[in-house]
């Protein structure tokens, strides 16, 4: 795969960070009771343990509206210092408007321009991404990137290989146009992305879009809920990750040596544990925290960026990759200079 253009940015920092996670947990044990599963065969074969469901009444936009005012909060920030609000959800509240008018509502950042992007796992780099492209036209200077999930919404509690993976939740940063003279933390140096739509069918939710409707007759075979086909996701997850981590860091003029710590998308402890391993990196530089909150998709990223940021794990001047693969295919790196 061809390397992407290195064409140089208007200097972006992350500023805040900040994260939701709902209160309901649901454990290993739990589903044991719904679906033939046990801890023992969900652990040893994804590293989760347990995930949080909202309660029926949370929408994405309330678990992403939290997130924001968390992470605005930390970078003292108003809402109406916001410019743009981007939220990267498969489970939008509603086809239309998007998540992110609802999030724009309910904080109060009345001065934003806000739309939502669905690239699956990889969404919240890809709003990343976005976002710089933003600062770096000169048209925002302070931006509000959201992951945000609701995956209960997807699930087939009937299908024990997917329903034991996915969580709900929502993680946030304020991204701010930093001057490049001034050694701001949080320095976004690169960000790659890349999508191959001939696996779209492999990772997916066929039903309720323009192509698949729902009706009565095709209620009962569950086709708005998550098929995957997990041996082809995990290998091509764990290719396209190293791959993308690999350019960014090019990118970036860094090797695996510089990085400091590793947040990659949680999905699967086997798949996090492939890419420490061929990036030569041990696992105490690699940030998981899946065993509490399973895969929560575009917010897994955000969330684990905010824990780590919370939990002392990030020193000024480290190198953080952030790396995530997801349905489209799609994958996405980041390398930030704390």
């Amino acid at each position: 795969m061809p390397a992407p253009s290195s064409q140089p940015f208007c200097a972006s920092s992350i500023i805040g960070t900040g994260s939701y996670m709902p209160e309901k947990v649901l454990t290993n044990e739990d589903l044991s009771k719904i679906v033939d599963t046990s801890d023992e065969w969900i652990t040893s074969r994804t590293g989760i343990k347990e995930r949080r469901i909202a309660a029926p009444e949370q929408a994405t936009s309330d678990l992403a509206s939290e997130a924001a005012r968390r992470a605005m909060a930390s970078a003292g920030v108003a809402p109406e210092e916001i410019q743009l609000i981007i939220v990267a959800t498969v489970t939008a509240d509603m086809f239309f408007p998007s998540t992110a008018c609802f999030v724009q509502k309910k904080i109060g950042a009345v001065n934003a321009v806000c739309f939502d992007i669905s690239a699956a796992c990889s969404g919240f780099l890809y709003a990343l991404q976005v976002a710089r492209h933003f600062i770096n036209t000169g048209n925002r200077t302070t931006a509000l990137v959201i992951g945000a999930e609701k995956l209960s919404s997807l699930i087939n509690w009937k299908d024990r290989n997917t329903c034991v993976l996915f969580g709900d939740g929502a993680g946030a940063v304020v991204i701010r146009r930093a001057d490049e003279s001034v050694e701001a933390p949080g320095r976004v140096l690169s960000t790659v992305m890349g999508t191959d739509g001939t696996l779209a069918d492999v990772l997916k939710v066929p039903g309720g879009g323009s192509a698949c409707p729902i009706t009565p007759e095709n209620v009962e075979s569950h086709p708005n809920t998550i098929h995957m086909e997990g041996r082809e996701t995990f290998k091509h997850a764990v290719t396209r990750m190293l791959e993308a981590s690999q350019q960014a860091l090019e990118i970036a003029g860094l090797t695996a040596a510089d990085v400091s710590l590793v947040i990659p998308h949680q999905a699967n402890a086997r798949i996090i544990s492939a890419i420490a391993e061929r990036l030569n990196l041990p696992l105490d530089r690699v940030f998981m925290n899946l065993d509490k909150y399973g895969n929560t998709s575009a917010a897994t990223i955000p969330v684990a960026l905010d824990e780590a940021n919370k939990a002392g794990r990030l020193q000024k001047g480290d190198v953080v990759l952030l790396v995530a693969f997801g349905g489209g295919f799609t994958w996405a790196s980041s390398v930030v200079r704390w």
